[in-house]
């Protein structure tokens, strides 16, 4: 029976080797001390971190995740450790949370290898804190017991490590900290909550509202009327000219899923059905239900790589009882035991993966029926969606970057969908990487990467409004053109590709004043001042073969609109290798991070937010031979030159 602790209240360990689960519901920081019979940390190579997750008997998450799972071996600790604090601290710098007060309660457990649940702990009161020890496993007369702690400490790790005696608290502090800003810059961002309810208004002057309550729903139902904007900030929550935050979702609980079509005969898996998810529209719904899938793989797949561990870890255990024991040397005892261990192991794996595959194959039969209902913004460029190609009217909720998978069954796919507007800039790595061939040349991962770029900007110029986004390209040394062919052919840029020292100027310049004017106009409340020739619609910027073409100060200016152009409309997709901008040394890398990282071919090197697995992601390519590209495009065109008749 499960121990639920309060603060200071303590539980006896019935063994060693356990697991410490996490849940928060936000990407926070996990990690562990060992100290001495005196509760002092002796260096820092005594604490277990995302720069450094594995020590002696322990090993933590190495990024940060709204859910984490650390690994404990209390019997391999050092001999000189008597306590195992478990510390959980918010990422800093990371545009989350800055104190626990803002959270729910994080909620600690922990659990035998089999997930067992042994004691708990929901760590309540917290208020300005942004660290926390949440546990502490001690010894006590050669046993091991945990308490539950929950001390915060509003000055974060440093100040929470110092508590703990470490002398160069603040120097591991910001590496660690170092260390889980690196994590965070791969990986994919779970779907933000619901944002207030508000109007997306636009510089058509009209408002696309929500449902006005909760209700039944269909796929078919009749959306909402736009109605007329009224004057107001550009801050979004009144209306204005200028407003970038994503259309408006009830904040109040959306209507349940449909029921099936026909329910479960006994004893089978109900059938998966496309949109069985929560929303208030059917593209909500199969949102969530994507999403949904993407965090159920995660999971299935982490208690798969945990009962396997713990399989190996104990075939291990019992192999060494057998060669520390002199009596198994002499005949064929010794040989009997090491099989009898291999075959207990070999059961608990296959009794794993029967779990696993069970799980695989319900989220395929799943995925092989939402894939076919995806809209247009969601689906594969090999979705006959694209076939029936029309303009939209509104913009969607989130756009398709790429497919993601496991290597327990890489046939499943998820797609990796990512909010609109854009939260992030885009860096597409022309660089090598782990999943690149080390035949490949330079030049083609430079041409990968940029048909990669096109491929993305034609995505969200179809999933706009005519009129909505505008692209501009800065190719300093015109190394792309036969890339961007389709771009230009189609007549879908803003101007012809920037080159030169004196086009990158031109181009950065020109935005960085409209990031300026449109900031100002937000901040005194009057965007309905902005000059009439400003272009309101979304901006993109495609760089190429970045820093090539840059000087300083054109540096400086895009990680200027890297930092601030989201949050006024305007995006950055950089396409360059990183080893190219070595020069710059770590000015550069606040930028690296800040954008999101894609490649132009598969590679494992994304993660998600609740066990930090790493995902192989895979570009969203155009199949060969297929015309998909140039028909959307020529109807994105049409539509800008015509208004969108």
């Amino acid at each position: 029976m499960t121990a639920e602790l309060v603060r200071g209240q303590n539980h006896p360990l019935p063994e060693t080797r356990l697991e410490i689960r996490v849940s928060v519901g936000k990407p926070i920081v996990a990690g562990a001390t060992l100290s001495d019979d005196r509760g002092k940390v002796r260096g820092t190579d005594w604490v277990a971190h995302p720069g450094s997750p594995t020590l002696p008997g322990l090993e933590v998450p190495r990024q940060a995740a709204a859910d984490h799972r650390l690994a404990v071996d209390l019997g391999a600790v050092p001999e000189a450790v008597h306590r195992v604090n478990v510390l959980l601290a918010l990422p800093v710098g990371a545009g989350g949370p800055v104190s626990f007060g803002s959270l729910a309660a994080p909620f600690v457990a922990v659990t035998g290898l089999d997930g067992t649940e042994v004691a708990s702990y929901t760590i309540t009161d917290l208020d300005a804190e942004s660290a926390v020890v949440a546990l502490e496993l001690y010894r006590r007369h050669d046993a091991w017991k945990v308490r539950a702690v929950g001390q915060g400490y509003a000055g974060g790790l440093a100040d929470m490590l110092t508590d703990q005696g470490l002398p160069q608290a603040h120097e591991l502090a910001g590496a660690i900290n170092e260390a889980v800003a690196r994590g965070l810059a791969r990986s994919v961002a779970a779907p933000p909550p619901r944002p207030p309810d508000e109007a997306r208004v636009r510089a058509t002057g009209q408002t696309a509202a929500g449902p006005a309550g909760p209700g039944p729903e269909s796929a078919a139902a009749p959306q909402p009327v736009p109605a007329p904007h009224q004057p107001g900030d550009a801050s979004g929550t009144t209306g204005g000219p200028v407003n970038y935050t994503h259309p408006g979702r009830q904040t109040s609980a959306p209507p349940p899923p449909p029921p099936a079509a026909a329910p479960a005969e006994p004893g089978r898996a109900a059938q998966p059905v496309a949109g069985d998810a929560t929303g208030w529209s059917m593209e909500e719904r199969l949102y969530n239900q994507v999403w949904g899938m993407f965090e159920d793989l995660a999971r299935a797949t982490a208690a798969y790589r945990s009962a396997v561990d713990f399989a190996e870890s104990r075939m291990d255990q019992e192999l060494d009882k057998v060669l520390s024991d002199p009596r198994s040397r002499i005949g064929n005892t010794g040989d009997l035991a090491r099989e009898a261990a291999r075959t207990k192991h070999g059961l608990l794996v296959d009794r794993a993966r029967d779990a696993l595959d069970r799980d695989l194959d319900q989220l395929a039969a799943e995925s092989g029926v939402v894939e076919p209902a995806l809209p247009m913004a969601f689906a594969g460029w090999d979705s006959p969606v694209w076939h029936a190609y029309r303009t939209p009217m509104e913009i969607p909720m989130a756009l398709r970057l790429g497919d993601l998978h496991l290597p327990e069954r890489p046939d499943l796919r998820i797609p990796m969908l990512v909010r609109l507007p854009l939260e992030r800039g885009l860096w597409i790595d022309s660089g090598r990487s782990s999943g690149t061939d080390t035949l490949a040349d330079t030049d083609q991962l430079r041409r990968l990467a940029m048909d990669s770029a096109v491929a993305h900007a034609a995505r969200l110029l179809a999933v706009y409004p005519p009129g909505e986004f505008t692209v501009h390209v800065i190719d300093a040394a015109g190394a792309a053109a036969g890339a961007l062919s389709p771009l230009v052919t189609a007549g879908v840029l803003d101007g012809a590709p920037a080159a030169g020292a004196a086009g990158v100027s031109a181009v950065l310049a020109k935005l960085t004043q409209r990031v300026d004017l449109v900031q100002m106009a937000i901040r005194a409340g009057a965007a309905d001042a902005l000059p009439p020739d400003l272009d309101t619609a979304e901006q993109l910027l495609i760089v190429n073969d970045f820093p090539h073409g840059f000087d300083d100060r054109a540096v400086t200016q895009l990680r200027y609109l890297a930092d601030e152009g989201p949050a006024v409309g305007v995006h950055l997709m950089l396409v360059a290798d990183r080893e190219d901008a070595a020069e710059y040394g770590p000015l550069l890398d606040p930028l690296w991070r800040a954008l999101l990282r894609l490649t132009p071919v598969a590679d494992d090197h994304l993660a998600d937010p609740w066990v930090g697995h790493a995902w192989t992601y895979e570009p969203p390519m155009v199949p060969p031979g297929s015309r998909v590209l140039k028909q959307v495009l020529d109807q994105v065109a049409h539509a800008r030159r015509t208004g969108g008749r």
